[in-house]
């Protein structure tokens, strides 16, 4: 099983571009914070997390058929793409930034032996992480700033399909943010060869970052030409690229797309060192432990009742090899006095 989810953001927006009928949004405007979209991917998903989501524009769905894939993909640089109104948006508030790590965590626990495919994607940024199969799949992939302009060159590239308007094939920005665009067009394309990923039982994850029209917009101004051009292209792209994820997974995917203006805080990856002492004191004045995990009582119980088990049998194993008689008890003696007595 996989999951495709495509995470749109207007105006700081989150939208739905395509989703099963197993996973059920609700057409409204109710804001969703921006730390809690990880979140809402996990439970499209069928995961558990580890607080609840109080969002009504999650329904419950069906929870015996959950979507093979998810695509997320973050636009930056812009907070509201003219995304097809058949889908489902919703604006974000407080737009910080996230990472689904968490849920290829869970992907990783549950479906280890049939090693699923994750594949976490900045194309600007040159950050890569792939996992399970998709190593195998995407090994291909134009993961670095010079593979990209390589690839775009080539004859089969996005350059020789799209109108690219008032866009250039001979500035770096233009041809940054086109690269991303021909990582979509390879990723669908690579997926294509290898459709029988697309039909296992395991989900599979995509994670991407765009941030191509963010330096067009910084590079032309946000009212010019070539930015307008560019969000167009983004637009048709994003939704040819749903489209394709969307019927490679058999219509059992969701696809997202977030697009964020800009973020209100730097991503910090969570780390300790003992440089953070005096931080986690302000942080904490009254040095309250933390809540436990919701696993705590059951894991105890585990543990607990299986060694009061073991014990008693070791307790009652051991007494009984004490007060064995070794005449009546032991098949050893049995025998060698049923010999004694023959001869």
């Amino acid at each position: 099983t996989s999951y495709v989810c495509f995470s749109g953001v207007c105006g700081d927006e989150f939208s739905i571009l395509r989703s099963p009928q197993s996973v059920i949004f609700r057409d409204g405007s109710w804001p969703i914070p921006g730390e809690r979209i990880p979140d809402v991917a996990a439970l499209t998903m069928g995961f558990s997390v580890e607080e609840d989501l109080p969002w009504p524009g999650l329904a419950v769905g069906d929870l015996f058929h959950r979507p093979r894939a998810t695509v997320l993909v973050t636009v930056k640089g812009v907070d509201k793409l003219a995304l097809p109104v058949k889908g489902f948006s919703y604006p974000i508030e407080n737009a910080v930034p996230f990472s689904l790590d968490s849920v290829a965590n869970a992907i990783h626990s549950l479906f280890s032996e049939e090693t699923p495919v994750v594949l976490q994607l900045a194309p600007s940024e040159e950050r890569v992480y792939m996992a399970g199969k998709a190593n195998s799949v995407f090994e291909d992939l134009s993961v670095t700033l010079r593979q990209l302009r390589n690839r775009l060159f080539q004859n089969n590239s996005v350059l020789s399909s799209l109108p690219l308007n008032s866009l250039s094939r001979n500035n770096e920005v233009d041809l940054l943010f086109l690269s991303e665009l021909q990582v979509l067009h390879d990723i669908a394309s690579l997926l294509s060869r290898h459709k029988h990923l697309a039909k296992d039982h395991s989900p599979d994850l995509y994670s991407l970052e765009l941030s191509g029209l963010e330096e067009v917009g910084k590079r032309y101004g946000e009212d010019s030409q070539q930015f307008k051009d560019a969000s167009q292209i983004l637009v048709d792209s994003l939704q040819k690229f749903a489209d394709e994820m969307f019927n490679l997974y058999g219509g059992n995917a969701v696809v997202e797309v977030v697009a964020v203006k800009e973020f209100n805080s730097p991503l910090i990856r969570k780390t300790r060192s003992i440089l953070q002492s005096s931080q986690s004191e302000k942080e904490n004045p009254y040095n309250l432990a933390y809540p436990y995990n919701y696993n705590y009582s059951v894991i105890f119980n585990i543990i607990l009742w299986m060694m009061i088990g073991l014990a008693l049998a070791v307790i009652v194993i051991s007494y009984n090899l004490w007060n064995m008689d070794p005449g009546y008890d032991s098949i050893i003696y049995r025998m060698t006095n049923q010999k004694i007595r023959m001869d």
